[in-house]
């Protein structure tokens, strides 16, 4: 079969383990919450009322991409378009190219983060496959002046976080409604999860600390999947209405 994502790829080997996953979501959760274009999503209604399940079907659409074939990806990213395009129509205006590079380059950046912090860290080959896929992505999205190289992207990268990302009203309400939807542990747990992954700048404007309370136990959490204890672990944190999905996410 012509897979969008080569079997062997380092991408389905991130995309394929729930742990990866629900550390992209906490970075993903940050950003978006900081992006000056959230107010897109707050448009819908939808993100305030299940910020939680809008940021598990953003993940949920890259993952399916990811393990799709190439023309049941194409299909995928087609739909995305879709909804995009309707949700411009109704609102009267497009939504700006640099918030769709926002979402993609966010995706590339947690993807290695993520796996770094759980895994090993990546050869710069593997960092380049991470790029190239979702600038495949990117490409069919029509996504325009994408970066050409993960030099490129990287110089990008730094320059869109210093100019799309505020603490403003929207980030006030959409962190409030996390700690609703989560509970304070939870939430907490989401907080030290955020400021194990996102980079600096992120964490700064959502004043976190810089060290994370999580970092000395994720040797501890890598012997608990030896001996099959993770799963254990995941099942305390989640949230029941999302625990089905989260095991689902397992795919290597």
């Amino acid at each position: 079969m012509n897979y969008f994502v080569a079997k062997n790829s380092i991408v389905r080997e991130i995309w394929g383990k729930s742990d990866t996953i629900l550390l992209i979501f906490a970075g993903a959760s940050a950003e978006f919450a900081l992006n000056k274009a959230v107010d897109w999503l707050y448009f819908t209604g939808k993100l305030p009322k299940d910020p939680l399940g809008r940021l598990f079907s953003t993940v949920s659409y890259a993952r399916g991409i990811v393990f799709s074939e190439k023309e049941t990806a194409f299909k995928t990213i087609e739909h995305i378009n879709a909804i995009h395009r309707t949700i411009e129509k109704r609102r009267g205006k497009p939504i700006p190219n640099w918030a769709y590079k926002d979402v993609l380059f966010m995706l590339i950046d947690y993807s290695i983060r993520s796996f770094e912090i759980l895994e090993r860290p990546l050869k710069t080959h593997e960092k380049e496959e991470v790029f190239h896929v979702f600038f495949k992505v990117g490409q069919q999205m029509k996504i325009k002046d994408l970066p050409k190289s993960y030099s490129n992207y990287k110089t990008m990268r730094q320059l869109h976080i210093n100019q799309n990302l505020y603490n403003g009203n929207f980030t006030k309400d959409l962190l409030k409604q996390y700690r609703k939807h989560l509970g304070m542990v939870r939430f907490w747990l989401l907080l030290e999860s955020q400021i194990l992954i996102t980079p600096k700048p992120v964490r700064q404007l959502l004043h976190l600390r810089a060290f994370s309370i999580l970092k000395p136990l994720i040797p501890l959490y890598k012997i608990s999947k030896t001996i099959n204890l993770d799963s254990f672990l995941k099942a305390m944190i989640l949230p029941m209405e999302y625990k089905t999905q989260i095991k689902a996410l397992n795919q290597t």
